[in-house]
């Protein structure tokens, strides 16, 4: 058996048995069998992080220490930089100069909230009053649950695993099943270093089959979920029947604004790298292309003409500029997706089909640019998660802000213009998490990242990112306790409870 779940510090195979075959979604090789969960080894996790909260093993470990701590993961994940990167390349089909850049921010993730989780002292209150000392602390809120997409496994594992470690919780992770194996490696590089049993617990394996205690168990006190909005849904409503502090991502529709005096060159190229970077699995992708009506023929023919040039290869592909879709299932959505949005009157530009010849083997779809779209459209309402992007068009500054923000999300969205005024103000105006101004996709570990409307609630990353897995206590101290009077003492002969 795998022996690939880590639950109260031991490594276990699961309780029924159930195991999962991983393949590289580039050329379908196979890569390795793990165990595929269900809810009775949820339970038991979950369990064991409740004791281990409990115990204090981890929680009351001052915060400069568990700080340290933090840095000693992220020194080792430099270490193992290749092993890491490897394992996401093979899970995800994505090049592995990706993947090493993921590393490297996945390490400076954990440098970010080891260094954060020492400094903060709480806060003393003024009560106006000199024998009483109020103070606000903050405490971990106890056993989290992290769930996370395949796109990213161990960057969205990390922003997660990095704070609820700062603040002291313990946790359980679940992965998407698809990609397992950065965080196998992950638990082990903890294990190595001394993390106490029960802290950090993995569950591997189908939502449906193992993920319902991860929003419903009483023992959970928190759920943090990285993904779709339908599943989104689901585990704030289950969350909400012992309210359970929740902060969900859940993807997003993101505008990328281009005005005509934009430098046409930067923002061309980094049209590209919105739109097809991983194949357009990227929940910030900017999948809506909304280019001033001045130069928008212009633009979109020099995109198309790029998009074709774009090759497309395995992860150790060197001359390969993007990967393949993570699944079958997943190329047959986008698929579809596109094939909607020509069926609406959308007209197909380029791409909009499988990968043939030498990728045949794997899960490629071409880049894909549609042209002709109008709001209302299912593919400019609609996430497509692949390498599709939709071009709109507007005339004024007033019609650009509306087109942007026409989306039931607001994660991401970008503005191109060389007058500085003009970017400012549309960047006040989008209703987006995350804008950029001249540029796309850049992140930093000390800037909050999440989204409004349906794109979800609650932050990551920053100072925000780690109070989410805390919560504020005030502690109120009377250095002068003394009778308050409000209540008069009576005598055996007063009448009780006598009215006057």
């Amino acid at each position: 058996m795998p022996d690939t779940l880590f639950i109260d510090g031991a490594w276990t195979s699961a309780i029924g048995a159930g195991t999962r075959d991983i393949h590289c979604p580039a050329d379908g090789s196979f890569v390795a069998t793990v165990d595929e969960a269900d809810d009775r080894d949820t339970v038991a996790a979950i369990q064991a992080a409740r004791r281990s909260f409990d115990s204090r093993v981890w929680a009351d470990v001052p915060a400069p220490q568990r700080g340290d701590f933090l840095l000693r993961v992220a020194a080792g994940l430099r270490d193992r930089k290749e092993e890491f990167a490897r394992a996401e390349s093979l899970d995800t089909g994505k090049r592995i100069v990706e993947s090493r850049i993921d590393m490297d921010d996945i390490a400076a993730c954990f440098d970010y909230f080891g260094k954060l989780a020492g400094q903060d002292a709480g806060r003393v209150v003024d009560a106006n009053d000199p024998n009483v000392v109020s103070q606000i602390v903050a405490e971990p809120v106890g056993v989290c649950t992290l769930i996370t997409p395949w796109n990213y496994p161990l960057l969205q594992a990390a922003w997660k695993i990095a704070p609820a470690l700062a603040a002291g919780n313990s946790f359980v992770l679940k992965p998407a099943e698809l990609t397992p194996h950065t965080a196998i490696l992950t638990m082990r590089l903890l294990a190595d270093l001394g993390l106490p049993a029960g802290v950090a617990n993995l569950v591997l394996g189908v939502g449906s089959e193992c993920g319902t205690p991860l929003s419903t168990h009483p023992d959970v006190d928190m759920v943090s979920f990285t993904g779709g909005v339908v599943t989104g849904r689901l585990i704030a409503k289950n969350a909400a029947a012992t309210v359970k502090k929740v902060a969900l991502e859940l993807g997003g529709k993101n505008p990328n604004v281009v005005f005509a005096d934009a430098d046409f060159d930067a923002a061309l190229d980094n049209a590209l790298n919105a739109a097809f970077v991983h194949s357009g699995q990227v929940c910030s992708a900017g999948a809506r292309l909304i280019v001033e009506a001045s130069i928008a023929e212009r633009f979109t023919d020099a995109l198309v003409q790029r998009a074709q040039a774009i090759r497309l290869g395995g992860p150790f592909d060197d001359r390969a500029e993007s990967g393949p879709l993570i699944s079958a299932a997943h190329r047959d959505k986008v698929t579809a997706y596109v094939e909607a949005g020509v069926a609406e009157g959308a007209r197909l530009r380029c791409g909009g089909t499988w990968g043939e010849g030498d990728l045949a083997s794997g899960m490629y779809y071409l880049p894909t640019v549609l042209d002709r779209v109008e709001r209302g459209m299912s593919v400019v309402a609609d996430e497509a998660f692949g390498p599709v992007v939709t071009v709109e068009t507007f005339t004024t500054e007033d019609e650009a802000i509306a087109t942007a923000n026409d989306t039931i999300y607001g994660l991401a969205g970008a503005v191109w213009s060389q007058d500085a005024g003009r970017v400012q103000r549309i960047a006040r105006r989008l209703r987006h998490g995350t804008i950029w101004i001249n540029d796309f996709h850049p992140y930093l570990p000390q800037a909050e990242w999440g989204g409004i409307g349906q794109s979800g609630f609650g932050r990551e990353l920053g100072p925000t990112g780690l109070a989410e897995y805390q919560e504020q206590k005030h502690i109120y101290q009377n250095l002068s306790p003394a009778v308050t009077g409000w209540f008069a003492e009576h005598t055996d002969d007063d009448e009780a409870g006598a009215v006057s």
